[in-house]
């Protein structure tokens, strides 16, 4: 009996949940958080509803996983931006990871940072709260990458690190918006080159 009890606990789930949290997350990528119904998010991933709470948690439990699949996967030149050797270098890559990251051949177009809160109702505060605070770190972590360009001199010693970071920050968004409206990735480029044209230094 204790043998047929420890088979029927560790039994493996019958669905990949790494497949199927990447599936939800292309969901809310495309549809937003509020937008993404359970049932359109189930049925992407292959589960019950039963299974996805078994797994996940419930829908905001989920999307709080999804993000964070998103930050560390398609979202991830960000993070990566900030490596690069120079504050100039730091910015281009940070647009041009914009541009990719949000023109996928095999995915939806825009951001899911950007779109996931887009439609807001009281009860999904909490998301909407969630995103507006990963946004705003990624814009900490720009002006504070930028700040220590100043200090090393490779920023001019009159540059505002904040007003760069809110900048490279906006344009980032602004250009997810745009592969939302529907533009490419050629005239994304030539968006990230308009914005480099003032870059100081």
């Amino acid at each position: 009996m204790g043998e047929s009890r420890k088979a029927v606990m560790g039994r493996p789930r019958g669905f990949d949940v790494d497949q199927a949290l990447e599936r939800a997350m292309r969901v809310f990528w495309a549809r937003g958080y509020e937008g993404a119904s359970l049932a359109e998010l189930t049925g992407a991933m292959g589960i019950t509803k039963t299974s996805m709470y078994a797994a996940f948690g419930n829908k905001e439990q989920l999307f709080r996983k999804a993000l964070q699949r998103y930050g560390a996967g398609p979202a991830a030149y960000a993070t990566d931006a900030l490596e690069e050797p120079t504050a100039r270098a730091v910015a281009v890559a940070f647009l041009r990871g914009a541009v990719c990251a949000t023109t996928p051949p095999d995915g939806p177009s825009g951001c899911l940072t950007v779109q996931g809160a887009l439609a807001s109702s009281d009860e999904s505060r909490a998301v909407h709260d969630l995103l507006v605070d990963w946004r705003n770190d990624a814009g900490v972590r720009l002006e504070e990458r930028f700040r220590r360009a100043v200090d090393e001199g490779d920023l001019p010693r009159d540059a505002d690190p904040r007003r760069l970071a809110r900048y490279i920050l906006t344009m980032g968004f602004g250009i997810a918006v745009q592969a939302a409206n529907g533009l490419g990735p050629a005239e994304l480029d030539e968006i990230a080159d308009t914005a480099l044209l003032g870059w100081p230094g």
